[in-house]
C-alpha cells in the first residue's frame, strides 16, 4: 500500500489533468473506505526520510485538512471524527508526526509542526496526549539545531491553537522558559532564534502569571528587547511584534520599560529596515489604542473610575515622538499611492500621528504646527505631501475651537493646491485632509461653521474640477464633497450647497461614466456621494431627486441588458448593479419620508420593481443584497399596494433565505422579511406558510452562518405582529424553537468578550420574537393560548437577568417582553410575575437606569404590572 500511495501522492501532483483527477480519486477513495488507514499512510510517508518531498509535503498538508476547516460546521465535524478514532491508530499517527520533527527535510518538518498542533488543539481540552508538551521539551535539549528550530515552532503553534486554561501553569513556566531561551543571544543558531521569538508571540497569551512577577517579568522583558537588536531582519521583526503584542496584552507592566522601549524604537524608526521600523511605529499606535480606549471607558463611567489605570505614556512621550514621527512623513514611495493597500513607514508615521491626536487631543498641536508651515510651500513635493499629510492627520482628537482657526486660515490655501500643486501626491493628500476637515470640523453641532455661504462656491468649484483630476485625486475629491454633504444632514430647510445640487450631480454622473472609473473605487465613491448628496438634501431640491430616478432607472436597464460579456466585465457590470440598486433605495427613502414626494415617485413604482426583479437573474451576492435592501425601503414606501407584487417577487425572497452560501444575502433578505411584513400587515398572510417553514428550518440548520440566527429570531417577532392571531396556527412550532433558544442562551461564557456579545445579539432576537408574539395576540379572544408559554419566559428573563452580563439593547427589550407579557395576559400573568424570582429587581434597576429609552420602557411596564396585579 506504502507505495501506492506514494504514487497517488505524486500523481494527484501531475500536470497531466488525466493522471491528477485518477490519484485524487483513488485518494478519496482510500480515506472514505478506511480512514484510520488513510492518516496512518500519510503520517508514514511524512515521516519517511525516504519517500520524495513532494510526496511527504502532500501527505502533511492532507492530513492537516483532515483536521481543520475554516467552516465551523464542518471544523467541529472532523474535530468528532478524529477523537472517534480507535487509540491505536491515532497513537500511530501521532508517533510519526513526533518522528518527523526531527527531519533534515524543512518542508516535512514545518508540516509536521502544524499538524502536531492541530491535533493538540483537538486533544488537550479532552485530556487527552497529555505527554505531548513534556516530550516536546525533552526535545530542546537535543543537539541538533534543526530539531530544537521544528521543536519551538511547534510550541508556538500550539500556543495559537490551544486556550491558556488548558494548559497547567507548571507546563506554561516550561514553555514560557524554554521559548525565552531559545531567544537568548547565547543561541548561534539564527533560525532556532526565529522559531523561539515567534513562539513567544503565541505564547504570551498564556503568561499572566508570569508577567505579574516581577522577576519573571524583568527576565522576558530583557530578552525581548535584546532580541531587537539581532544583526538577522526577521529576528528583529518578531522581536517588535512581541513588544507590539505586550503593549496590547501588559498595558499596565510597561511603565519600567517604556524609556528603554523609546530608544529601541526610535533607533528602528529611524534607520532600520522596512519591516522592522513598520513594527516599532505600530508599538507607539498600539499603546495610543490601550490609552484611548482606557479614557474613553473612565469618561464614559460615571463613577469616573476605570477598571485599568491610564499612564499617559503617549502624553509623556510627546516632545520625542512627535518629531520621529513628522521625520516618517518624508519618506514616502514615488508609487505610493498607485498601489491599493500599499503600506509603508510614511503611511504608518501618519497613522500614528492621527491615533496620538485622538489620545492627546490639544497638546498635539503646538508640536506639530511648526511642521507644517515650515514645509507646506517647500519646492520639494516630499515636504508639501508631508506637511499636508500632518495637518489631515490630527484634524480628530483636539477640540474644534482649537483647530477651527487653524482650518479657516488653512482652506484657501488648500484648495489653491488641490487645484494647482504640479504633484499628484500632494494633490491626493490635499483632497484627502479637505475630507477630513469636512469629517471632523463641519457639521451643525459646531458653532463657528467653516464653510459659509462666502466660501461654498469655491469649495465646491474646486471639488467638482478635481472629480475630473486623475482617479486617485478624484476619487479623494468624491470623498470630500461625501462629507461636506454629511454635515449638512440636520440643518433642515436650507444649506449653502442647496443651489449646486444640480451641478453637484451632474458631475458625480459624469465621473461614473468616466473611462478610468473602475480604478482606485472612484466610481462606488461617487455613486456613495451621490447618495449622500441626495439623503442629505433638502425640501427645495426634491423636483431634481425625482428627475434622478429616470436617470438611474435608465441606467439599470442599460447594464441589465448588457450582453457577451468576458467575466472580468460581468464583474464590473455586477459591481455597478449594485451600486444603482443602492442609489435607488437612497431616493426611494427621501422621496418616499414626505407624502408630496411620495405621490409623484409612485408612478414609477412598477417600473422599479420590475428592474428589481431582473437584478435577480444575475448570480451575484452584492447584487442581490442591494436589490432586495432596495425592495425593503419600497415596501415601507408603498405599504398595502406592495403586495400586488408578492406573486412574482416572493420565489426570489424564498431563493433568498435558502443562500446559505453568501450568508450576507440570506441574512438581508430575513430583515427585508421584516419591512415587507411591517408594510402589509395582515396581507402578507397568503405567504406566511412558506416563509415561517422556511425561518423554523434555518433556525435549526448548523450549516447557516451564526450571524443570521439573531435576526431570524427577531423576523418571527414581525410576522406575529403582522399577522395577529392568524399567527396560532404557527404558535407551537414557533415557541418550541424560541424555548430551546432561550434555554441554550441564557448563560454566557465569561472568557470571551465576542462571544458574549454575540449571545446578548441571540438574546434581543429571541426578546424580540416574543415581543412581536404577544403584541400581535393582545385585545384577542385566543390571548389564553399564550398563558402555558408565560412561566417559561419568566424563567429566562430571571437567568439572564441573574447573569448580569445584559447589554442595555437587551435591557430595554427584556423589560419590554415584562410589560408585554402584563399587558397581553393581564391577570393571567400577574401572580406569576409575582412569583418571579427577580422581576421586581429587575424592573426597579431599569427605572433608574441612566438610559432614557430604558427608563421610558420600564415605567410603561410597571404600569402594565401593576393593571395585571390589581385585577
Amino acid at each position: 500500500m506504502s507505495m501506492e500511495v506514494t504514487q497517488a501522492l505524486l500523481n494527484a501532483q501531475s500536470i497531466d489533468g488525466t493522471v491528477r483527477k485518477l490519484a485524487e480519486e483513488s485518494l478519496r477513495q482510500f480515506q472514505e473506505q478506511n480512514l484510520p488507514g488513510f492518516l496512518v499512510s500519510l503520517s508514514g510517508e511524512l515521516a519517511n526520510e525516504e519517500k520524495p518531498v513532494d510526496s511527504r509535503k502532500l501527505a502533511g498538508l492532507i492530513l492537516k485538512n483532515a483536521l481543520d476547516a475554516k467552516d465551523e460546521n464542518r471544523k467541529r465535524e472532523l474535530v468528532q471524527r478524529w477523537l472517534s478514532l480507535e487509540t491505536a491508530a491515532k497513537a500511530q499517527v501521532k508517533a510519526c508526526l513526533l518522528q518527523t520533527l526531527s527531519s533534515l527535510v524543512v518542508d516535512a518538518r514545518s508540516t509536521a509542526t502544524q499538524v502536531v498542533a492541530k491535533i493538540a488543539g483537538i486533544e488537550l481540552p479532552h485530556k487527552q496526549w497529555p505527554e505531548l508538551i513534556g516530550s516536546l521539551l525533552s526535545n530542546i535539549h537535543q543537539v541538533p539545531a534543526h530539531v530544537k528550530q521544528a521543536t519551538l515552532e511547534t510550541l508556538g503553534y500550539l500556543c495559537e491553537e490551544v486556550s491558556h486554561e488548558v494548559v497547567e501553569q507548571d507546563q506554561v513556566n516550561k514553555i514560557l522558559t524554554a521559548v525565552v531561551q531559545g531567544m537568548n543571544s547565547s543561541e548561534k543558531n539564527n533560525d532556532v532564534r526565529l522559531a523561539a521569538t515567534r513562539a513567544l508571540y503565541n505564547a504570551l497569551g498564556f503568561a499572566q502569571a508570569n508577567f505579574s512577577n516581577d522577576m519573571e517579568r524583568e527576565y522576558i522583558m530583557r530578552v525581548v528587547c535584546e532580541t531587537t537588536m539581532s544583526p538577522e531582519v526577521k529576528i528583529r521583526q518578531a522581536a517588535f511584534e512581541c513588544l507590539v503584542s505586550i503593549a496590547a496584552m501588559y498595558y499596565v507592566k510597561l511603565s519600567p520599560y517604556i524609556q528603554d522601549i523609546y530608544n529601541i524604537t526610535a533607533k528602528a524608526v529611524r534607520g532600520d529596515e522596512e519591516p522592522v521600523a513598520l513594527q516599532a511605529i505600530e508599538f507607539w499606535s498600539t499603546v495610543c489604542d490601550e490609552e484611548t480606549d482606557i479614557l474613553e471607558e473612565y469618561v464614559g463611567d460615571t463613577t469616573g473610575d476605570s477598571d485599568l489605570p491610564c499612564f499617559y505614556f503617549i502624553k509623556q512621550a510627546l516632545p520625542a515622538l512627535i518629531p520621529l514621527l513628522l521625520e516618517t512623513l518624508l519618506k514616502q514611495e514615488e508609487d505610493q499611492d498607485l498601489d491599493e493597500g500599499a503600506w509603508n513607514i510614511a503611511m504608518a508615521g501618519g497613522t500614528c500621528l492621527g491615533l496620538v491626536a485622538r489620545t492627546t487631543g490639544d497638546d498635539i498641536v503646538p508640536l506639530v504646527m511648526p511642521f507644517i508651515e515650515e514645509n507646506i510651500t517647500k519646492p520639494d513635493w516630499r515636504q508639501r505631501e508631508a506637511a499636508t499629510y500632518a495637518f489631515g492627520s490630527i484634524l480628530e482628537g483636539p477640540s474644534p475651537d482649537k483647530l477651527i482657526p487653524l482650518v479657516n486660515h488653512a482652506l484657501p490655501f488648500m484648495l489653491s493646491a488641490l487645484v494647482k500643486d504640479p504633484s499628484n501626491h500632494v494633490k491626493d493628500t490635499t483632497a484627502w485632509t479637505l475630507g477630513r476637515m469636512f469629517e471632523f470640523l463641519h457639521s451643525s453641532i459646531i458653532g463657528t461653521p467653516i464653510i459659509n455661504e462666502g466660501n461654498a462656491q469655491q469649495i465646491i468649484t474646486v471639488l467638482l474640477q478635481s472629480m475630473k483630476d486623475v482617479p486617485n485625486v478624484a476619487e479623494k475629491a468624491c470623498g470630500a464633497l461625501y462629507f461636506l454633504a454629511q454635515g449638512y444632514e440636520d440643518v433642515g430647510q436650507t444649506s449653502p450647497i442647496t443651489p449646486f445640487f444640480q451641478e453637484i450631480v451632474q458631475a458625480l454622473l459624469t465621473v461614473t461614466h468616466r473611462e478610468d472609473a473602475t480604478e482606485s473605487r472612484l466610481r462606488a465613491s461617487a455613486y456613495e456621494t451621490l447618495n449622500e448628496v441626495v439623503r442629505c438634501s433638502t425640501d427645495e431640491t426634491a423636483p431634481l431627486v425625482l428627475q434622478l430616478v429616470s436617470v438611474i432607472m435608465m441606467e439599470l436597464h442599460k447594464c441589465l441588458e448588457a450582453q457577451n460579456l468576458s467575466s472580468d466585465e460581468r464583474e464590473k457590470q455586477s459591481e455597478l448593479i449594485g451600486l444603482l440598486c443602492g442609489c435607488l433605495q437612497v431616493i426611494i427613502q427621501k422621496l418616499g419620508s414626505s407624502e408630496p414626494t411620495k405621490y409623484v415617485f409612485l408612478q414609477y413604482a412598477d417600473q422599479i420593481m420590475g428592474l428589481f426583479i431582473r437584478v435577480f437573474a444575475c448570480r451575484n451576492a452584492t447584487a442581490h443584497e442591494e436589490a432586495m435592501l432596495a425592495i425593503g425601503a419600497l415596501a415601507y414606501a408603498i405599504g398595502p399596494d406592495f403586495a400586488k407584487y408578492l406573486p412574482e417577487f416572493y420565489q426570489f425572497l424564498e431563493m433568498d433565505l435558502q443562500n446559505f452560501e453568501e450568508y450576507q444575502v440570506c441574512a438581508v433578505t430575513v430583515g427585508v422579511v421584516g419591512d415587507i411584513c411591517r408594510a402589509l400587515e395582515d396581507k402578507i398572510l397568503p405567504y406566511c406558510d412558506g416563509i415561517m417553514t422556511q425561518l423554523l428550518r434555518n433556525l435549526s440548520s448548523d450549516n447557516l452562518h451564526r450571524s443570521v440566527k439573531p435576526p431570524l429570531f427577531s423576523c418571527i417577532g414581525d410576522i406575529a405582529l403582522a399577522i395577529g392571531d392568524n399567527f396560532n396556527k404557527y404558535l407551537m412550532y414557533a415557541m418550541n424553537t424560541l424555548q430551546i433558544a432561550a434555554e441554550a442562551y441564557a448563560h454566557t461564557s465569561a472568557f470571551d468578550l465576542e462571544m458574549t456579545e454575540y449571545i446578548n445579539s441571540l438574546r434581543n432576537g429571541i426578546l424580540e420574537a416574543y415581543s412581536g408574539i404577544f403584541q400581535g395576540f393582545k385585545n384577542s379572544s385566543k390571548t389564553q393560548l399564550l398563558i402555558p408559554y408565560a412561566p417559561h419566559i419568566l424563567q429566562f428573563l430571571d437567568s439572564i437577568y441573574m447573569e448580569k452580563d445584559m447589554d442595555d439593547v437587551v435591557m430595554k427589550t427584556a423589560i419590554g417582553v415584562l410589560g408585554d407579557l402584563a399587558d397581553t395576559l393581564g391577570s393571567n400573568a400577574g401572580s406569576l410575575i409575582q412569583q418571579s424570582l427577580s422581576s421586581r429587581d429587575f424592573l426597579n434597576e431599569c427605572l433608574t437606569s441612566d438610559d432614557h429609552m430604558i427608563k421610558e420602557s420600564a415605567e410603561w411596564a410597571k404600569l402594565a404590572i401593576n393593571r395585571a396585579i390589581s385585577v
